[in-house]
């Protein structure tokens, strides 16, 4: 039988196509606040991330349905949200936090009780480069993902004493849109093109490999290399 991964966020762009890599070797529960995106082979509830009752209930009931789990992927959240300082309130910054990762905390620690008795576990939570460097306009977001970073590293400490690894993912640009590309876009990156989400389903592969128990509390930069040119002003 299948073991059981559960993907928040699996209505569009990267979380849409992690759930359909992965259905082809895990039983895949997917979550998202949008309505069921019919997606094969995976199985879907409906659930805000900010709604922390409602997560805890939805993961007692995926324990109901499916038993132990033993992976969890926190990609769910606020995609985007760029706006200038003054005009951004307090309360759309708390929103943010609030979904981003507080929600990624609440899914983690219900997960937690489906893996109770399980061989090993496997969290990876999807972060974005925007937590190690950043435009103007993007304070919100840029700290919900930072906040996820060091939850990360946090958890795989807390985590040490079960055989639970935990690891974050931080995209830089993966293109998900139908978007036409310039070439320019491609050659900035040091790697010679933007990224896919192909590429984060790789990068997730080597982190929840049942084998792969020595990485752990990392956060695994996929980002042809952006963050790690200096770009000086021509």
């Amino acid at each position: 039988m299948k073991e059981t991964m559960i993907i928040t966020g699996v209505s569009q762009g990267i979380g849409e196509v992690l759930a359909r890599a992965f259905s082809k070797t895990y039983r895949v529960v997917g979550l998202d606040v949008k309505e069921d995106p019919k997606l094969d082979g995976v199985t879907y509830m409906q659930l805000d991330l900010g709604d922390h009752e409602a997560v805890a209930e939805t993961f007692d009931l995926i324990g109901e349905q499916f038993g132990t789990a033993h992976v969890l992927i926190n990609n769910g959240g606020v995609s985007s949200l760029e706006k200038p300082m003054t005009e951004l309130d307090v309360e759309t910054f708390k929103h943010v936090i609030d979904v981003n990762l507080v929600g990624t905390f609440a899914c983690a620690k219900a997960f937690l009780a489906l893996n109770e008795n399980a061989e090993y576990g496997r969290i990876v939570n999807v972060a974005s480069t925007r937590a190690l460097q950043n435009e103007p306009d993007w304070e919100a977001y840029g700290a919900s993902k930072g906040g996820i970073v060091a939850l990360t590293h946090s958890m795989a400490v807390s985590l040490a004493e079960r055989p639970i690894t935990v690891n974050a993912v931080s995209p830089g640009w993966i293109h998900t849109s139908e978007e036409a590309l310039r070439d320019i876009d491609h050659r900035q990156h040091p790697s010679g093109r933007v990224g896919k989400p192909t590429d984060i389903v790789r990068a997730v592969t080597y982190l929840i490999d049942r084998d792969n128990d020595f990485v752990n509390g990392h956060n695994l930069i996929v980002d042809g290399g952006m963050t790690k040119k200096m770009i000086y002003e021509p």
